[in-house]
């Protein structure tokens, strides 16, 4: 028997299919419903099953009768207040569930029809849906990492900072997977010294949690049964003491960054790496069930594009 590659079993669904899935705003607005109160529509404020529709839909489709508040399946959730239809929200969760590297706010301009800054703005909202916490991890786990930015030889000479090689103008990043779930969970950091990923590691799994990492001096404190790799002498995998899967992580990371959208913020780098360590999680799900996981993630949460964009003096963020 033939097996298909990579992950066979999911069940997809394909771009023709999405956009008729959601093909009308009403096709669209059902299946938020659906996914955001799977027991039937209630109040988006209150939580009351004493709901009315308004016929005119003005100024919002539901109310409820007991706070008497008016709502929409957006309310209370990133698309708080957002003036965009329904079923382009739909695809744009669809596009960002499938594309594994990554969707430009100047793609989602053009797929959407929309705005270049409308785009972007809700592609950090997107990124908001995977901004959870994942539990402790039980272990092994891998713990690595890595510098996102540009290299220094390429960038413009009023940009270089003239200070060596290596990770100068690049932001830090750490992650740690858990290799029974497969889950990851990664943080910008400003230095990788000792207390910082000692902290990192200590706050993400439980005190018998084995480790496994590179040589790097900073792990040598963790107050965890503790393995490492040689990676300064060409030791990659020593039995099962290795950080591939975290390295994939950052192979993948470093493609969206590179072919996708070709530079960071430090400002907002924190939101780009929810979207990478969340699709990661999400991977084993099918297509639909991932987006599903997007909505309930997007309850609670909501960002404005004043907060987005902060005070004038942080609005040319540093590019990495």
């Amino acid at each position: 028997m033939t097996t298909a590659p990579g992950q066979a079993h999911r069940k997809g669904i394909s771009l023709i299919a999405a956009i008729r899935k959601f093909s009308t705003e009403e096709k669209a607005e059902r299946w938020f419903i659906s996914k955001r109160w799977k027991g039937g529509l209630r109040c988006a404020w209150c939580d009351s099953r004493k709901v009315s529709t308004i016929k005119n839909r003005k100024p919002m489709p539901f109310r409820c009768r007991d706070c008497r508040k008016h709502f929409s399946v957006k309310t209370g959730t990133v698309m708080h207040d957002s003036k965009i239809p329904l079923m382009k929200w739909a695809i744009a969760f669809y596009l960002y569930s499938t594309n594994l590297k990554g969707v430009s706010s100047m793609k989602l301009h053009r797929d959407l029809d929309i705005t270049q800054k409308s785009a972007w703005h809700m592609a950090h909202r997107i990124r908001e849906t995977w901004n959870d916490m994942a539990d402790l991890f039980v272990g092994p786990v891998e713990v690595d990492e890595t510098y996102i930015g540009g290299k220094e030889k390429w960038k413009h000479d009023w940009k270089k900072q003239n200070a060596g090689r290596g990770p100068v103008g690049k932001a830090a990043v750490v992650g740690i997977k858990d290799r029974p779930t497969n889950q990851v969970s990664a943080q910008v950091v400003e230095s990788t010294d000792a207390p910082t990923l000692t902290g990192f590691v200590h706050d993400r799994t439980k005190p018998e949690t084995m480790v496994f990492t590179d040589e790097w001096r900073a792990y040598d404190n963790i107050k965890r049964p503790h393995q490492t790799v040689k990676h300064s002498v060409k030791e990659f995998v020593n039995g099962m003491v290795h950080t591939n899967g975290m390295e994939s992580l950052w192979a993948t990371v470093k493609r969206g960054y590179v072919g996708v959208y070709h530079h960071f913020s430090f400002k907002h780098l924190p939101r780009y790496i929810n979207e990478y360590t969340g699709r990661h999680n999400q991977r084993p799900l099918d297509t639909e069930a991932q987006m599903e996981r997007m909505v309930e993630g997007a309850i609670g949460k909501r960002l404005q594009y004043a907060d987005l964009i902060g005070p004038r003096h942080t609005r040319q963020p540093q590019m990495l």
